[in-house]
């Protein structure tokens, strides 16, 4: 794949500058104008293309996921897992698969800090022989939500409220604590502890969260996720640190990336995987299509499958991060979607907010071109931006004196899997009422973080002085929702809370 845009066949070689149709343009800061002071005439042209480009040359934001970072490498396989998966990428030793990669921030717009408290993205797309696959992650295991329709409201109170268009904990946490919605306490208990603010993007892990389903060429299947753990060693900010970063250079993160891999320190990640039978699925206190809880690693070890290394820093923002579409939906034989309702849910949600975002043909941009195996399907063509020669004098349908190729029709690799019985219904499926939903969230507190020195306090800490804007109703519900996960966390919240108080009504 040729990554410089610079050098299309469109852009002339001399340099002479034109308008965007090839008509040189003999003075750029001249204006055509009645007399030399007089007011501008509508004819002319090189000023309007000028102008009427500039008005359109942003394009929507991703929502969410607005905010992030990129860079171009390789994946390379260091292990054989062929009896996991048959997908080409994995069939060799030392085959090695060109790959982009964005790291993002979830809530914050565009122009966002780099270090704010959030979720990070962690998407790669692969350039493999079958097709472009696309692994649309995040540097946290688990997520907030197991309901896909409550995604645009959780989503909607991290943002801004729509009144005041600032920040409101209240909306944050409303959500968060209500109840039904408890079931995110372990992802809530990540994004607070000191991985809620990475150091940097080479210092973060990327983890599938869904499971995923992943054959070998015998049709033998297994639920799969994978785990991309960062050779530079986990690194992160304090909230204090974080702040600081956020006023003195919000954009921390993209120079940390850009100058790295300027410098020839390539980051990398070590990839590995956990796989589960259907009847391993069937024994687990939790449901395998959970996306708030992990595998536990005693009964799941990880694999190793290969690692991806970072190597070349994009030349062009817009053109190959910004216009980089990643779904999950994007795959290749051997590898699917599970049951897991939110992975459903984002098979058609990240396709179409592509579509919308870039338009139907996003998939003919150079950073979304499937160049390693190419494409062929007479039944997609036309629409606004189409570039690729919209497949000529081909008919544009299945034509019968035409000769196709099926090549998936010897790979019959889902009718023995699962099998689905039962009526459509309805089903909500929020925070049990027992405690199942916060055993994950209480061992990450007592046997994870304890470990760490003063993990637990900057735990409390981070949650206690955000909760302090908020109405004591909820702050009193965010207390009471961590006392579920211990007593200890919850009086240290509450201290926190009541100190930053005290020290905001000095001002």
């Amino acid at each position: 794949m040729n990554t410089d845009n610079t050098n299309t066949s469109d852009v002339r070689k001399d340099r002479i500058v034109t308008n965007s149709l090839g008509n040189p343009i003999n003075e750029p800061f001249a204006t055509q104008r009645v007399g030399q002071h007089g007011p501008l005439l509508l004819q002319d042209s090189n000023l309007i293309d000028l102008l009427a480009h500039f008005n359109r040359e942003n394009i929507p934001q991703r929502l969410p996921h607005a905010h992030g970072s990129g860079a171009f490498g390789y994946f390379e396989v260091t292990d054989d897992i062929t009896d996991v998966c048959g997908s080409a990428m994995f069939n060799k030793i030392g085959k090695k698969t060109r790959c982009l990669i964005r790291f993002s921030t979830v809530g914050g717009d565009k122009g966002s800090a780099d270090t704010a408290r959030d979720p990070r993205g962690f998407s790669t797309k692969f350039y493999t022989e079958e097709g472009n696959l696309d692994w649309v992650y995040n540097n946290t295991p688990v997520f907030f939500i197991r309901d896909p329709s409550k995604f645009p409201h959780f989503i909607h109170t991290q943002r801004r409220n729509p009144e005041t268009n600032t920040p409101d904990a209240n909306m944050f946490w409303d959500f968060l604590t209500t109840p039904e919605n408890q079931v995110a306490i372990h992802q809530v208990m990540i994004l607070f502890s000191d991985r809620g603010t990475p150091a940097s993007y080479r210092h973060m892990n990327g983890y599938s969260g869904h499971t995923y389903k992943w054959s070998n060429k015998n049709g033998d299947w297994k639920y799969v996720q994978v785990h991309i753990i960062t050779d530079q060693g986990i690194k992160n900010l304090t909230i204090e640190e974080a702040i600081k970063k956020a006023g003195e250079d919000a954009d921390f993160c993209q120079k940390d990336l850009f100058n790295s891999i300027a410098k020839g320190k390539f980051p990398s990640w070590t990839v590995y995987i956990q796989t589960m039978t259907q009847d391993e699925a069937k024994s687990l206190p939790f449901s395998v299509f959970d996306l708030t809880k992990v595998w536990p690693h005693k009964q799941f070890p990880l694999r190793r499958v290969g690692r991806i290394v970072l190597n070349e820093n994009p030349k062009n923002y817009f053109a190959q991060i910004e216009e980089a579409a990643f779904a999950p939906s994007n795959t290749v034989p051997y590898q699917e979607p599970s049951a897991d309702p939110v992975l459903q849910a984002r098979l058609f949600a990240y396709a179409d907010a592509q579509r919308y975002r870039l338009g139907p043909n996003y998939h003919q941009i150079p950073v979304n071109c499937p160049y390693a195996s190419k494409m062929f399907n007479p039944a997609i063509r036309d629409g606004p931006m189409n570039v690729n020669g919209n497949f000529g004098n081909e008919p544009n349908y299945l034509n019968t004196s035409k000769d196709y190729s099926f090549i998936q029709q010897q790979k019959p690799i889902q009718q023995h899997q699962e099998v689905w019985n039962g009526p459509a219904i309805p089903y909500h499926w929020a925070t049990s009422e027992g405690d199942i939903d916060f055993v994950q969230a209480r061992e990450l507190y007592t046997k994870v973080l304890s470990k760490q020195p003063g993990a637990q306090e900057r735990l409390a800490h981070n949650i206690g002085i955000h909760i302090a804007p908020a109405a004591d109703t909820i702050q009193q519900r965010v207390i009471n929702m961590f006392a579920k996960v211990d007593k200890n966390l919850a009086n240290g919240i509450r201290k926190e809370c009541e100190a930053k108080k005290r020290d905001s009504s000095k001002f």
